[in-house]
């Protein structure tokens, strides 16, 4: 991995947790987590597991200590994990088929529908949940996979734009 590839990296995962940490609340204090918009890109930009991988964990640290969820910390950490293995295999066999774009589309919106189940899961089995399961998922879950994919889709033409204008080549 080279160190451009990693500043790259932590740079976006910089600027997501600072969104994360400004965003609004949806429902009873969640709000999305665009830090996983953010992962998605990295994801889609680096073909390699490890990049992939060392950025979920990342991702998951960097939740897990903006999280406002009472106990959450081990949810963010294990969710980013678990979603970071699944959006790898999930996005293989699209690396060849769907131009960048398109893929982090994908990624955004699938992949925070696997994260949010995995979240609230895991915190349902840690520390519980302030509401009911399925009214987390209809009412913070699913309009976060609407923003994530609408703001993946946004920061990715952003994020590509900054990039070329900085001559950055070859992430």
């Amino acid at each position: 991995m080279s160190i451009k590839k990693i500043i790259i990296n932590s740079l976006f995962l910089g600027i997501g947790a600072v969104l994360h940490q400004i965003t609004p609340p949806i429902l009873l204090g969640m709000k999305p987590d665009f830090s996983l918009a953010m992962l998605f890109i990295i994801m889609v930009l680096n073909e390699d597991y490890k990049t992939c991988l060392t950025s979920g964990i990342v991702a998951g640290i960097l939740a897990a200590a903006t999280t406002t969820f009472p106990g959450g910390q081990l949810a963010n950490i294990v969710d980013k994990l678990i979603t970071t293995n699944i959006m790898f295999l999930v996005l293989m066999p699209l690396r060849s088929a769907f131009n960048n774009q398109i893929k982090v589309i994908i990624a955004s919106v699938f992949g925070t529908l696997v994260s949010g189940t995995a979240f609230l899961t895991v915190a349902l089995i840690t520390v519980g949940l302030p509401a009911n399961f399925r009214v987390l998922f209809l009412s913070v879950v699913l309009p976060a996979c609407l923003i994530n994919g609408i703001a993946g889709t946004v920061l990715f033409n952003a994020l590509n734009v900054a990039l070329k204008r900085g001559a950055i080549k070859g992430i």
